[in-house]
């Protein structure tokens, strides 16, 4: 138990650091000069989502942009919903995916001829599901300005609706605000305090063609953690924030959403490397779920009380900071460590037997320890 609490004063001060000192994209930096900024949009069977995604950006209080959004095939209305913006809309360019290529994944190929369309100095990557603030761009240019970034990604603002949800992705949240000061990922040199989100990552055209784009992640689930390690790796600046209040997002809708999500990616966070990836399972489960069993037991009741207590001021950080639900954050906290830790099992198990899919295709992956 006292190995649990020492584990729980680290992430308490990181949580408290980040709380106090994280980026913050919804910070108000003056602009230098408005360069041309691509938005791309990749969109597979994203019919319920694409038409909210696009007013946003075209509400941008930004002048010079283009939006380019890809139908990657769909099978529902998503085409003929781009197809209409494209045509009422000067700003909106509607592209047609082709066949997906071996050895890639889909949405690394989509973004890969986004790309190849995009006419702007600075691109940024992000997902049908987004809800992007009117500041949005121009709080992401002139950050980058500022800090001379090559690279930038933000973490949306969660917006949960189920209880699976409530209680799982601001779990998945708390990996970065409670496990990486964010600060780390602009000021040092190592790749590994690197990270990303895949829903909202912008990039100077000149760093995004140095590492090689989305060629050079081709076959990767987690290619958003992967795109900050290679631009790190080039010696090129980069910065991860949060976007609440800025860029939002509704990632899943249900409880088979979350589970088949989070299966696809969570394996992927630590290089598919078994060992690393049971070590941080078991730390999680001995910090955040064994001292709410063990408050049961006299003899180990008084420090249990002090690991949950370190627990609940943890969480209710984060929740009041980046906007996760209160009571499931706080109260049911336990139990959303647990069912991540379920799902983190069951991610391993998915991508050893080869049995990942996602959006209606088979993910085949190569793993090597």
């Amino acid at each position: 138990m006292l190995i649990s609490i020492v584990l729980l004063a680290v992430v308490l001060a990181v949580a408290l650091f980040n709380a106090a000192t994280a980026p913050m994209l919804k910070k108000s930096i003056s602009l230098q000069k408005c360069p041309r900024v691509s938005v791309l949009i990749p969109a597979r069977n994203e019919a319920a989502n694409i038409s909210a995604c696009i007013e946003g950006f075209q509400s941008q209080n930004y002048d010079n942009f283009e939006i380019l959004v890809l139908d990657d095939q769909s099978t529902d209305q998503t085409g003929t919903i781009i197809e209409k913006f494209g045509e009422q809309h000067p700003e909106v360019q509607a592209l047609r995916g082709k066949s997906l290529p071996a050895g890639w994944l889909g949405k690394n190929w989509a973004c890969h001829q986004l790309s190849q369309y995009a006419n702007g100095e600075i691109l940024i990557f992000t997902d049908a599901d987004n809800r992007p603030a009117p500041n949005a761009i121009a709080n992401t240019v002139a950050y980058m300005q500022k800090l001379e970034l090559g690279f930038l990604s933000a973490f949306p603002e969660k917006v949960t609706g189920s209880l699976t949800e409530k209680l799982v992705v601001p779990a998945v949240d708390m990996f970065v605000y409670a496990g990486l000061p964010l600060w780390l990922t602009y000021f040092s040199r190592f790749p590994s305090l690197a990270a990303a989100s895949g829903l909202w990552i912008a990039f100077t055209r000149d760093a995004y063609q140095r590492i090689g784009g989305h060629q050079a992640v081709s076959n990767q689930i987690v290619e958003d953690v992967e795109l900050s390690r290679l631009a790190k790796k080039s010696g090129i600046r980069i910065l991860t924030l949060a976007g609440t209040g800025v860029v939002s997002c509704r990632m899943y809708h249900s409880f088979s959403e979350v589970w088949n999500g989070f299966s696809k990616n969570l394996f992927g966070l630590v290089h598919y490397k078994t060992i690393p990836f049971f070590t941080l399972m078991l730390a999680l489960f001995t910090t955040c779920v064994l001292p709410y069993i063990t408050v049961w037991f006299v003899s180990l009741r008084e420090l249990s009380i002090v690991a949950i207590v370190m627990n609940i001021a943890m969480r209710m950080v984060l929740a009041l900071k980046y906007r996760h639900p209160f009571f499931t954050s706080v109260i049911l906290h336990p139990f959303g460590i647990l069912l991540t830790l379920l799902i983190g099992i069951n991610s391993f198990f998915q991508v050893r037997r080869g049995r990942l899919q996602w959006k209606g295709r088979q993910i085949n992956l190569q793993v090597n320890e």
